[in-house]
């Protein structure tokens, strides 16, 4: 049994912190959509976009986490993430107009279903009662999705990108100085496929990542 520290009681704390975070906004999207339906798009953002934001901007412990050694995993695959979430976060925060588009909810939702796929296998290890079955889930389901969110992100990252044009002189003057810097023609040359290389290399990492936990749980559970 491992001996109870500082670093132990951090780490577990953390990983609880961010798997409470993201099962509170994933039930409240959820809920709202049940209740509200299509009109829950409008504000989903507005009732969740804080917690989201205070999840992801703490994201940014998990670079040292690896850096220290406390996490084993592979640094650039996750460093790539927590960029491409926290830039898109301050985007449509800037943004409102985007903040009602339906994209978004979607983006939150798989952001949402990663995290939840991630960090209970965390806390299980944590606790050195690893699972074969949290393992694989982790490793393997995690992959398509984050697929699927870069392919979001991508999207939304252009629905805010047109948003960011400048337009009328009547808009306010935040509005003014993020559109005179996301010139839509020259973001969309460097961003979207920066995000593509990025997502690709990503996803080789992580299919290495895979394989390497994969064989080392096999190898644990056959011992046992």
């Amino acid at each position: 049994m491992r001996m109870l520290s500082f670093r132990l009681v951090y780490i577990f704390s953390y990983n609880l912190f961010q798997f409470c975070g993201h099962t509170w906004i994933l039930a409240n999207t959820i809920a709202r959509f049940l209740k509200f339906g299509k009109d829950a798009l409008a504000d989903t953002f507005y009732s969740v976009g804080f917690v989201m934001s205070l999840c992801q901007l703490l994201s940014i412990l998990e670079l040292f986490h690896i850096a220290d050694g406390i996490e084993k995993a592979r640094l650039f695959p996750r460093f790539f993430q927590v960029v491409e979430k926290n830039l898109l976060l301050i985007t449509v925060i800037l943004l409102e107009e985007v903040q009602s588009k339906a994209v978004v909810c979607v983006q939150l939702f798989l952001w949402n279903i990663m995290d939840l796929l991630r960090y209970p296998h965390e806390l299980l290890c944590v606790m050195e009662k690893p699972s074969i079955t949290m393992l694989w889930i982790r490793y393997t389901l995690w992959i398509p999705v984050y697929v699927l969110s870069a392919a979001t992100e991508g999207v939304t990252m252009y629905q805010a990108l047109l948003h960011a044009q400048p337009t009328a002189p009547t808009s306010s003057s935040l509005k003014s100085t993020v559109s005179s810097h996301l010139h839509l023609p020259f973001v969309l040359m460097f961003y979207l496929p920066v995000l593509a290389l990025g997502a690709s290399l990503t996803v080789w990492q992580l299919l290495k990542e895979r394989q390497h936990h994969l064989d080392k749980g096999s190898k644990k559970t056959k011992k046992k």
